[in-house]
This record gives structure tokens, C-alpha cells and sequence, in this order.
């Protein structure tokens, strides 16, 4: 199972306005620069975070986005149902009409046992949670080097290898 970028980047999006800690509102030019995320995905990533109340949209000069509720208020699970709709490993977890198998099936117990555990860590964790673990080097990226171009190096003997710029 694999979430989707749209919940992958709207986290890192929310954590990034969340590291900006000022009131002033964070363009979503720059939070797509920083996170190096289309613009154009990023708006409708945004869309259903303003609309479920987590983010205000300012517009105008210096305007942007901004949270709406302190990082602690701003429950992981509530983020990752407005981005990603109710999460389940198999859809009959929370719809057994969809499969004949569903009320004799033995693995239908073993994906609602993952669909619990998954809701029961995002539910216990808030966007507080992740500003906190933040280094201050990746801000709000997945790995550390996230935001340092890539560059050519000379052809090793698997062929060509990137490496980060120093």
C-alpha cells in the first residue's frame, strides 16, 4: 500500500508553512520552490486543506497561505482523510457489500486490523508532532539533501552517477 503524492506533498506543504512560524502568510510560490513541487499541483493540493479548515488563503500583496488552527490542533488522520478520502488497505474493510467473499473472507480481519493501525497513528500524531521532529535542515523534506541540486559526476563503472552539489 502506498499513499499518494497528494497526501506525501500536502504534508510536507503543511509542515513547511508550519517551520515558517509567523503570522505573515507563506506564498505557494515559495513553498513549491522550497519543496520542489509543481505550483500548479500544489493549488489543488491546498484546495481541500482550506476548505476542511486547516489553512486560510490570503490573496493580494502579501498574500499566501497560512494554518488556521495552532500545529498541535491539526490532527495527522483529519489531514490525510481530507487529501486522501478514508484510507483502507482494501476497500471492503470499510464497505464489505463490495466483495461476496466479505463475511467469510480470512483476510478481510488481517486489512482491518492495517486499516486500524494506520488510523490509529495518524490519529495520534498532529502537524505539532512533525514541526518538532524537524530537524531545521530538511525543512519539512523527506530527506535531508531534498533541496540541494543534483549535478554530473564522472561515469563510474555502472555508467553515469548524480551526485548532490556540496
Amino acid at each position: 500500500m502506498k499513499l499518494s503524492t497528494r497526501s506525501r506533498y500536502g504534508l510536507r506543504a503543511l509542515l513547511d508553512i508550519a517551520l515558517q512560524s509567523s503570522s505573515e502568510p507563506v506564498r505557494l510560490k515559495e513553498i513549491a520552490r522550497r519543496q520542489e513541487v509543481s505550483l500548479s499541483y500544489l493549488e489543488h493540493i491546498v484546495g481541500p486543506l482550506i476548505a476542511g479548515g486547516i489553512l486560510r488563503s490570503t490573496r493580494g500583496p502579501g498574500g499566501g497561505v497560512s494554518l488556521l488552527r495552532r500545529p498541535e490542533d491539526v490532527p495527522l488522520g483529519e489531514v490525510m482523510r481530507l487529501l486522501e478520502g478514508p484510507l483502507s488497505a482494501a476497500d471492503c474493510v470499510r464497505h464489505p457489500e463490495v466483495c461476496p467473499r466479505a463475511p467469510l473472507c480470512s483476510t478481510r480481519s488481517l486489512w482491518t486490523e492495517l486499516t486500524e493501525a494506520i488510523d490509529g497513528v495518524l490519529s495520534s500524531r498532529t502537524l505539532a508532532d512533525l514541526v518538532h521532529s524537524d530537524s531545521g535542515e530538511m525543512r519539512g523534506s523527506c530527506v535531508p539533501d531534498a533541496m540541494r541540486p543534483l549535478r554530473e559526476s564522472a561515469a563510474g563503472p555502472g555508467g553515469r552517477l548524480a551526485v548532490r552539489e556540496e
